[in-house]
């Protein structure tokens, strides 16, 4: 009994994760701002994870620059900036691999303290990087006050929305006049690899 309850509860959440790529979709579907859709994003994960914090760093040039965040003070969006390589977020994009760490993150060697991020305390960390056209154009980071043990669906999570970010920053780049005159049909078609022709 106590088997068919856990798998019960791992497949509701496994709803509630389908769920959530499935709102994110939607969001990258619709004609909003950009700063619109990563509050939005950010606001999916924050419940879904339960987490205490949430923040996406975006590359401009050489640094990552603190583009959005659910609950930072408002003059540390666009101020807190790091290298690449600097910190576990500077970390996570130099490297393009994920970071977990379940408790004491403020203790491990390649961390940065900002004294404007109160997240600086917290004990639980959590990041991954936003991935476009195969380039690491920013980092995703979840955050928890307590100590608390990440579990793979919540790495993958966190790596997947990275990705479907990294999606929306190259839509949002491309003005709505150039997908209605675009010929989508021949961009397709375009790209396809040439078949060989067959020899008999």
């Amino acid at each position: 009994m106590a088997k068919i309850k856990d798998l019960e509860a791992k497949f509701a959440r496994t709803e509630e994760q389908v769920r959530l790529f499935q709102k994110i979709s939607r969001l990258m579907a619709r004609d909003l701002s950009l700063q619109d859709n990563l509050h939005s994003i950010i606001g999916l994960i924050t419940d879904f994870m339960h987490c205490d914090s949430c923040l996406i760093y975006l590359m401009d040039g050489d640094d990552l620059v603190l583009c959005a965040a659910n609950n930072a003070a408002p003059n540390t969006i666009g101020q807190v900036r790091l290298k690449i390589g600097e910190g576990l977020t500077g970390w996570v994009a130099k490297e393009r691999r994920f970071v977990a760490i379940s408790r004491e993150a403020f203790l491990d060697p390649r961390f940065k303290h900002f004294a404007d991020l109160p997240e600086d305390t917290y004990e639980a960390f959590l990041s991954a990087p936003v991935i476009a056209r195969n380039k690491v154009v920013g980092v995703l980071n979840v955050q928890h006050r307590a100590p608390h043990a990440f579990s793979g669906l919540e790495m993958e999570l966190l790596t997947t929305v990275g990705e479907q970010i990294g999606c929306l920053l190259l839509l949002s780049r491309m003005p709505a006049s150039a997908l209605q005159e675009a010929n989508h049909a021949q961009l397709a078609l375009a790209s396809m690899v040439p078949v060989a022709p067959m020899v008999r």
